[in-house]
């Protein structure tokens, strides 16, 4: 591995609120993402890498993510991205864009006066790309034992190449990494569906998933990152499951949709808050109408209390939109944004009062 560069040494964690995003952006212009993300949940916010899947094939999310992949290459079938010996045309042309991205990422931190020290970047973890990614014959990557702990192995060490070219190209000093596993609890249940569509796959052990996202993170915390956040989307019970795989896991941080919170599972983040975890809290459904500053702030702080957490442990909390922003128009984007931060900056202020 990599010796870990300077820029990359981690400082103590900042004990206070804040609101950052997940990948996916509206429109096809980085720079005008780019600008939105900053001027809204810039400093001391957490701003990110936007992605923006509107762009087209390479743009999605697993495209994108294959780019990881260190010494797999990947191209696109009509079933959807396949593991291949040399990257096909439309796996180059999602290179390009990622390299688009961080460089128009770079000239506009560069340009700015005060541009502070953190970043988050996010990418597809190995349980969503095993499950997305097909292999030669046109069965999912999950299927096969030795072909998603490959697939493990190569995104781990592609995943600190990433990090590393982040730091170096934007400065940063602090970044945080996101890894996202909307296909984790499919894995982990054997629900995920064959290519035929005629029958389920295998369920994979979730001792298997942890030595996955175990390689993961110890990886990206050798190389340097603030912070490993894992973030899976499944029905309650089975979200609890993965939280505490997580957890075992070594990351450090959970993602978690708060309208999807039952009460085992609050009982569980307010474990981990308590432990030293921050919580990744989507507390805003971008496509309705965002609630009223005191409205949301009295939203959040009420299982907070209700578990005996105190007000000066919302610092644990970084807020986001319940999902990607993607679909949107740019105006209403920039309101998401904007709001998340004045719901970080009221929740500041409860927790510097109380």
């Amino acid at each position: 591995m990599p010796p870990m560069p300077e820029e990359l040494q981690a400082a103590p964690a900042v004990p206070q609120v804040q609101a950052s995003a997940h990948g996916p952006m509206p429109g096809t212009d980085p720079m005008e993402s780019v600008l939105v993300i900053r001027g809204e949940i810039g400093a001391p916010n957490l701003p990110h890498l936007p992605e923006l899947p509107e762009r087209g094939v390479g743009s999605d999310a697993i495209g994108r993510g294959a780019q990881l992949l260190e010494d797999l290459a990947v191209d696109l079938q009509p079933y959807g991205w396949r593991l291949a010996a040399a990257p096909g045309i439309d796996a180059r042309r999602a290179a390009s864009a990622l390299r688009t991205d961080l460089n128009v990422l770079s000239d506009a931190i560069g340009a700015e006066e005060a541009p502070g020290t953190e970043l988050k970047i996010q990418f597809p973890g190995p349980a969503t790309l095993a499950a997305n990614l097909y292999l030669h014959h046109g069965e999912r990557a999950v299927s096969d034992h030795g072909a998603r702990r490959d697939l493990a192995q190569s995104l781990a060490l592609g995943a600190v190449r990433h990090l590393q070219s982040v730091a170096r190209m934007t400065g940063a000093e602090r970044v945080t990494v996101y890894i996202d596993e909307p296909d984790a609890g499919a894995v982990l249940n054997g629900t995920l569906p064959t290519a035929s569509g005629y029958r389920t796959l295998r369920a994979v052990p979730a001792a298997e998933i942890r030595g996955w996202w175990s390689e993961l993170a110890d990886s990206l915390h050798g190389a340097g990152a603030a912070a490993v956040v894992i973030g899976a989307d499944a029905e309650p019970g089975t979200w609890t499951k993965l939280a505490t795989t997580a957890l075992e896991a070594g990351a450090d941080g959970l993602g978690a949709n708060a309208a999807s919170l039952t009460v085992p599972g609050w009982e569980l983040l307010a474990a981990a808050v308590e432990s030293g975890s921050r919580l990744w809290l989507g507390c805003l459904d971008a496509a309705a109408n965002p609630p009223g500053v005191v409205e949301a702030v009295n939203a959040i702080r009420r299982p907070w209390r209700q578990l005996g957490l105190p007000d000066a442990a919302l610092g644990a909390l970084v807020l986001t939109p319940a999902g990607g922003l993607e679909g949107l128009s740019p105006a209403r984007a920039t309101a998401v944004l904007g709001r998340l931060a004045s719901y970080a900056e009221a929740l500041n202020q409860v927790r510097v009062d109380g």
